[in-house]
């Protein structure tokens, strides 16, 4: 090992010992290993979609019923996270979440292809332009509203009722690790670039009369480039199109090009360099067998489902079938693995 990352590696690890409390991660290999019967049931994180190549992809999880229409009047502001929110509330009384900035489209996008896999997602929904009653002076998020009282690009999200967030899972330590859905999971987070894969991003939600749901609440760290925080990217066509996606197969196991690791010098904040590091491991050491269990399911889809994804997302006809095209590309190469 070259005499930098000795130690840098050196650092880290002294670090992490110097902090009273601090767990350092376990090691990848155990990322794997199925855990013991809890009872908890795959349906808290995936369900059949049957015919998938019937699903309606432009409308998504909520479809066309659930579509944002009327008048929205604000609420209050949601300061929490680095994308500019706000809450809404529709004619019906139905709450929306309101996000601004460069995870609009792709976040809308993602929880489409995720859903059609199966997966729970939010649902989401994409407006190019969104006026909103009684809208205040945002704290954070402005330059998206123009004179006239407009929010440009938005993306909302459906507060759906019955629905209360129960707590926060881990890629490393839940129930139901090492399925085959819980691994096609970290499968489709490597396939639409999801660097952002913080435990935070991860929502247990009760619902009433269905029981525990596992999702993924956060999706618009996707369709960019991974990396450290120069490097990466969200909703970047051009980079998601240059972006490797299989590194290697060993044996029965791939591994998918996935990277999260800070600079070195930001390993003064241990936990914080070792949480970023760590989470390279969510897309190592899949078996095969679960990963090509994914790619046979989203096959399925047809190209103008694919399509369909994106353009919900607000994007241009001609983005939408060049990032069609990709996601189509990783698809087939989960398949030929």
């Amino acid at each position: 090992m070259p005499a930098t990352k000795v130690s840098n590696a050196l650092l880290v690890s002294a670090l992490a010992i110097s902090l009273p409390g601090y767990v350092y991660p376990e090691p990848a290999d155990r990322a794997g290993e199925a855990a013991a019967n809890t009872g908890v049931p795959i349906s808290t994180l995936w369900t059949d979609r049957g015919d998938i190549a019937s699903l309606n992809l432009f409308y998504g999880a909520g479809g066309k019923e659930h579509e944002p229409s009327g008048k929205f009047t604000f609420i209050e502001e949601d300061k929490k996270g680095t994308a500019p929110k706000f809450e809404v509330k529709d004619e019906q009384g139905v709450r929306w979440k309101v996000k601004l900035g460069d995870e609009t489209k792709a976040e809308t996008a993602a929880t489409r292809l995720v859903w059609a896999a199966g997966y729970f997602t939010d649902e989401d929904y994409y407006l190019p332009e969104l006026r909103v009653e009684n809208l205040p002076k945002l704290e954070r998020g402005s330059k998206f509203v123009s004179e006239d009282g407009v929010v440009h690009g938005v993306r909302l999200e459906r507060k759906l009722k019955g629905e209360k967030k129960a707590g926060n899972w881990s890629w490393f330590k839940n129930p139901l690790v090492g399925t085959k859905e819980m691994n096609g999971l970290r499968v489709m987070m490597a396939l639409i670039n999801n660097w952002d894969l913080k435990e935070v991003n991860n929502a247990i939600y009760e619902v009433k009369g269905e029981g525990l749901r596992y999702v993924v609440s956060d999706l618009g760290a996707t369709f960019g480039q991974t990396g450290n925080a120069i490097t990466r990217s969200k909703s970047n066509i051009g980079e998601y199109s240059g972006a490797k996606f299989v590194q290697k197969v060993t044996g029965d196991h791939v591994d998918f090009y996935f990277s999260s690791r800070p600079f070195f010098l930001s390993a003064v904040d241990a936990p914080y360099y070792a949480q970023r590091t760590h989470m390279q491991d969510i897309a190592k050491h899949i078996p095969l067998a679960h990963a090509k269990w994914l790619g046979q399911l989203l096959s399925q889809l047809s190209d103008e489902q694919l399509r369909d994804c994106f353009r919900a997302g607000g994007y241009a006809p001609v983005e939408a079938e060049l990032i069609a095209a990709m996601v189509k590309q990783r698809i087939k190469d989960l398949n030929t693995l």
